[in-house]
């Protein structure tokens, strides 16, 4: 392979990258893709690899509290560092923490842009003009808040829209990279959690924790 060849294949992936296009674009908004952008649906050109040993853990980890209530799952794959099912009196959410690993996964302002991107708001407003940021930090860890509700389209191929539904996100920043928390679900559901979601961020720490209750990274 030449250096011409692995800097096309870095750049590529740099681009799949910052379009979201990591676990079937999990940070993706329906933006059309740009010219040369690898295909993010069916077959790939090439795999994404997980986090590298180590990236994420121990000292370079973040733990958190599990909200009572909230059903862990077997991440879905390794860029999911967990996940849970959240029932509720509109049905069922899911909340999603991505890890990526150091220097992937995109600015969190940007992020928040994508996941916008999923939702068309009622009103006629657009996902940038519904969408709702706040900075805070918690335990050292600086955090952008994002929300947004409306119809929720997904991204590329995700399935047909959903109405009233609505996303409670985080971007932390990590000691070696940004970790991702998203809950969707219906909005009912998701409002209902809106308490145990803010304490689930208020109780961000860098570094691995032994704490009972505490969600090892």
């Amino acid at each position: 392979m030449t250096m011409r060849t692995k800097i096309g294949l870095a750049g590529a992936l740099a681009a799949l990258l910052l379009a979201g296009g990591l676990e079937a674009a999990a940070l993706a908004g329906d933006k059309p893709l740009p010219p040369g952008h690898p295909p993010v649906g069916g077959a790939r050109p090439f795999a994404i690899e997980p986090p590298p040993p180590g990236a994420g853990q121990g000292d370079k980890a973040l733990t958190w509290d599990v909200p009572a209530g909230w059903v862990a799952e077997k991440p879905a794959n390794p860029m999911r560092r967990a996940q849970y099912r959240i029932p509720g009196p509109g049905g069922e959410a899911q909340c999603v923490v991505f890890y990526f690993g150091p220097g992937l996964g995109g600015e969190p302002r940007a992020n928040a842009l994508r996941w916008a991107g999923q939702f068309r708001p009622a009103g006629g407003k657009t996902p940038e003009e519904a969408l709702k940021t706040e900075t805070r930090r918690v335990g050292g860890v600086e955090v952008l808040v994002v929300e947004i509700e409306g119809t929720y389209v997904g991204m590329m191929g995700g399935g047909p829209p959903k109405p009233g539904y609505m996303l409670l996100g985080a971007i932390a920043k990590g000691p070696d990279a940004n970790w991702f928390f998203k809950l969707t679900g219906p909005a009912e559901t998701v409002k209902a959690q809106r308490k145990a979601f803010d304490a689930l961020i208020a109780s961000l720490r860098p570094g691995r924790s032994g704490a009972r209750g505490r969600h090892p990274a």
